[in-house]
């Protein structure tokens, strides 16, 4: 029941925060991250209807993946190591984290051998943080060129890790410079196709991620907890 709980106001508040906003409901996408909860949580958490679920290491989904494979839509939310590339590719519906050309030159080669098309955010390090992985801003449309010549890579979005702040609202800054950046891309036609995503928004700040423009969530402690 502890999970019902906490899906029923996660809900809640994802409805106030759309309201805030005026966005349609069904443009945001939750994503379950089971990464600190067990197979069983997991399982239990797929069955209650959390069919998107986010985890950040393969040794760790592993055994999750091979349980519950075909029962979910899987997301890549954690930095990725060229040599895992191998261990995600095909099972992962989207990889949340591309940060830089030697992984997407790796990934267009694994997905290029298993005539995949593989669904990309590139993530961008807005706040700065030395902590935090993502490309810098300034270096994105130089990127964004490159990946023209990928075409089993198709970046469906951009992602972002705001700073944890005590108060929420200070987050804005950064959900808000992603959103722009996104636009900005659209209207360069600079990959010649528009994106329409934002992955954007945890456990402490998803509501105003929500409120500047999120169209998927990644909740880990809020909805499934750490156990």
């Amino acid at each position: 029941m502890e999970l019902v709980q906490h899906m029923e106001q996660v809900e809640a508040k994802v409805i106030k925060a759309c309201q805030r906003s005026h966005r349609n409901r069904q443009d945001v996408q939750i994503i379950a991250v089971t990464k600190y909860v067990s197979i069983e949580t997991t399982g239990e958490a797929i069955r209650l209807g959390m069919n998107h679920i986010g985890e950040n290491r393969w040794q760790d989904v592993q055994p999750k993946w091979e349980a519950f494979q075909d029962q979910a839509v899987w997301h890549f939310i954690g930095h990725l190591q060229t040599n895992k590339v191998k261990d995600v590719i095909g099972k992962f519906a989207y990889i949340h984290s591309l940060d830089r050309l030697s992984l997407a030159t790796e990934i267009e080669k694994k997905a290029a051998a298993l005539n995949l098309v593989v669904s990309c955010f590139i993530q961008l390090n807005i706040s700065g943080e030395q902590t935090k992985y993502g490309m810098s801003p300034d270096e994105l449309k130089g990127f964004v060129e490159k990946l023209v010549h990928m075409p089993h890579i198709r970046i469906v979005g951009l992602m972002t890790m705001a700073p944890y702040e005590a108060e929420p609202e200070s987050t804005r800054p950064v959900f808000r410079e992603l959103r722009r950046l996104r636009d900005e891309l659209n209207k360069e036609q600079v990959l010649g196709y528009e994106i329409a995503h934002l992955s954007m928004g945890m456990s402490n700040d998803f509501e105003v991620a929500i409120e500047e423009g999120a169209t998927w969530v990644r909740l880990g402690t809020i909805l499934v907890g750490k156990e």
